[in-house]
């Protein structure tokens, strides 16, 4: 056996094999060891960005949040300055129409005093025709020249 040529080919073509099964595994498990590495990197990659992802979320939805407080307080904020306006306004309001009412009275007032002293001025105008037609009618020319008589004499008495 050992002279045998087959058996040495049969060893020679075992050891052959052997080699290049030894080389095409070496290969083979480094090629599925890298390919192994490369699909962890990607898997840690992707953790990695999930994680961010969800610390991104996180934050937007604490902006969010915080967003709508500031809503919400610009809102009540505006909702109050309305609020002081209109009851500035009504006041205002109530103000000018106070002094409109005012303003009336004292015209009314005025018109008042004006027709008051118109009366007075045609009272007087009227009496004073009344007393001149009346005077006109029962004053004789003689008794008149006595009354201016008597009036001229007593004027120096009536102006001191």
């Amino acid at each position: 056996m050992l002279s045998d040529p087959t058996f040495w080919t049969a060893v020679g073509f075992v050891i052959f094999v052997a080699a290049v099964a030894r080389v095409v595994w070496r290969s083979a498990t480094r090629a599925l060891d890298d390919r192994a590495a490369g699909i962890k990197a990607s898997i840690d990659d992707a953790a990695a960005l999930r994680e961010e992802a969800q610390a991104l979320l996180a934050d937007y939805k604490k902006k969010q949040q915080g967003a709508e407080k500031e809503a919400e307080a610009v809102l009540s904020r505006a909702h109050e300055e309305a609020s002081r306006i209109a009851e500035e306004a009504e006041r205002t309001l109530e103000d000018a129409l106070r002094r409109r009412e005012q303003q009336a009275l004292a015209k009314i007032a005025q018109a008042e005093q004006e027709a008051l002293a118109e009366v007075r001025a045609n009272a007087v105008r009227l009496s004073a025709v009344a007393a001149r037609t009346l005077i006109e009618r029962h004053l004789d020319k003689p008794r008149a020249e006595a009354l201016v008589i008597q009036s001229v004499e007593s004027l120096p008495h009536h102006l001191h």
